[in-house]
């Protein structure tokens, strides 16, 4: 039976810098994954160009970008490992970066650039005191604790975990779980991190897909999927007026319904059997627009709509309406209104997600108020800590959940350090 100061399950974001920074911290880490390659979100994340972390993050109030059901829990962890600390990480290594907008940062060349430099972050162990082993593929079949603290044995060895994997049994007195996303199972998502949580008495908070495309009634879509492709700005909320969520984003029509950042965020926030509501025009008064172009113009009203409206989506709108196929000055009052208030405050009920095959992070998870926010260790269970997005912690689209794998991973690197040298002494 080999031993370490931790074992890591998943080779991910969270995972491979977990034991990077546990590594160089003098520790002895085995980093498990049962995929071929790791980081595999990392790899196809943001066009292939990996959005590692966002500047507008504001450590002081999480909860404005992250959704939990307890929502401070992230703060000290994002507080302790910031953007800017990961900036310096990549800058040391020579990798360029660039702020696309609203804060999001990525890779000048690709995010395989990230990726080396989490594996050289991780060699570089050994110069610390440390190392940093690596099994892959390898699957672990199952875990025990095992507790003995009562007799007479060494510190190192009274209580441990014992994990029975394709290669080999191992034991250490710390595990960390770093897997547990659902989003796409294509690249080796799956649900073991949930099951090792409930299996050890942690509770595990409802899950569904979130950053996922929404889908509608076949027949009821039927006038807006000619649409697939247009993109344009937009205001998208959901919620009742007490819980009300709005994001200014882009929305994308697709075949079977509506994607695009602006979708996307607002997906991790919708209920099911719950509206959304879409402003086609934001930040444009069109009923009196409407009106002036009433006064003055003679030209259909998919016309005048295409001034603010791409148009495809201008003729296709004007086409749900017979009393909106006209020109504009033969349009009564009445008509322009409900015109536009239907593009203000178009009012539409999804009917579902693409689900986990397109989500891009899973939202709930192992909760959080059986965890310690500064160290990620569970409260119940000695040695056992959960990082990344197998914990109850989604952050908003663009960079907020790799953000969150950076901080969770540091937080417990640190922790892993400090209850290791409790055991030595």
């Amino acid at each position: 039976m080999q031993s370490f100061d931790a074992v890591i399950i998943g080779a991910g974001a969270a995972g491979l810098f977990c034991a990077a920074q546990a590594g160089q911290r003098g520790l002895r880490v085995l980093l498990i994954d049962h995929a071929g390659r790791v980081a595999e979100k990392v790899r196809i994340s943001g066009g292939g160009r990996a959005n590692f972390t966002n500047r507008d993050l504001d450590p002081a109030a999480p909860q404005r970008h992250y959704l939990s059901s307890n929502p401070k829990f992230c703060r000290s962890a994002l507080a302790g490992f910031t953007p800017s600390d990961f900036v310096a990480l990549l800058n040391r290594h020579g990798i360029a970066w660039y702020e696309k907008h609203k804060g999001q940062l990525f890779c000048d060349d690709s995010a395989e650039q990230l990726i080396n430099m989490l594996l050289a972050e991780c060699a570089a162990a050994p110069t610390h005191g440390g190392l940093v082993e690596r099994w892959q593929p390898c699957r672990v079949q199952r875990v025990k604790f095992q507790d003995q603290s009562a007799l007479n044995t060494s510190p190192q060895g009274a209580r441990s975990y014992v994990i029975y994997s394709d290669q080999g049994v191992i034991q250490a007195p710390a595990l960390v779980v770093a897997t547990g996303g659902l989003s796409i199972p294509k690249i080796g998502a799956s649900d073991w991190g949930l099951r090792l949580a409930r299996q050890f008495g942690l509770k595990v908070t409802d899950t569904h897909p979130g950053l996922v495309p929404l889908t509608f009634d076949v027949t009821a879509w039927a006038p807006y999927a000619q649409l697939a492709g247009l993109a344009l700005p937009v205001e998208i909320s959901t919620g009742d007026k007490k819980n009300r969520m709005q994001f200014h984003e882009d929305l994308l029509f697709t075949h079977r319904g509506l994607s695009g950042p602006a979708v996307l965020q607002i997906s991790s926030y919708w209920q099911p059997g719950t509206s959304i509501a879409i402003n086609l025009i934001p930040g444009v008064d069109v009923h009196t627009e409407l009106q002036a172009a009433k006064a003055r113009s003679r030209k259909l009203i998919a016309n005048e709509l295409a001034t603010w409206l791409p148009a495809r989506l201008a003729n296709a709108w004007a086409g749900l309406d017979s009393t909106w196929q006209r020109p504009i000055n033969e349009a009564s009052d009445k008509a322009l209104s409900k015109l536009a208030e239907a593009l203000q405050r178009w009012q539409l009920t999804p009917t579902g997600t693409e689900g986990y095959k397109k989500a891009e992070v899973t939202v709930g998870g192992v909760d959080t108020r059986g965890l310690s926010s500064q160290t990620m260790e569970a409260l119940a269970q000695p040695g056992l800590y959960f990082i990344g997005e197998v914990i109850d912690v989604t952050g908003w689209l663009g960079g907020y959940n790799f953000q969150w794998a950076w901080a969770s991973a540091a937080a417990c690197a640190q922790a892993l350090a400090e209850r290791s040298r409790t055991l030595r002494t």
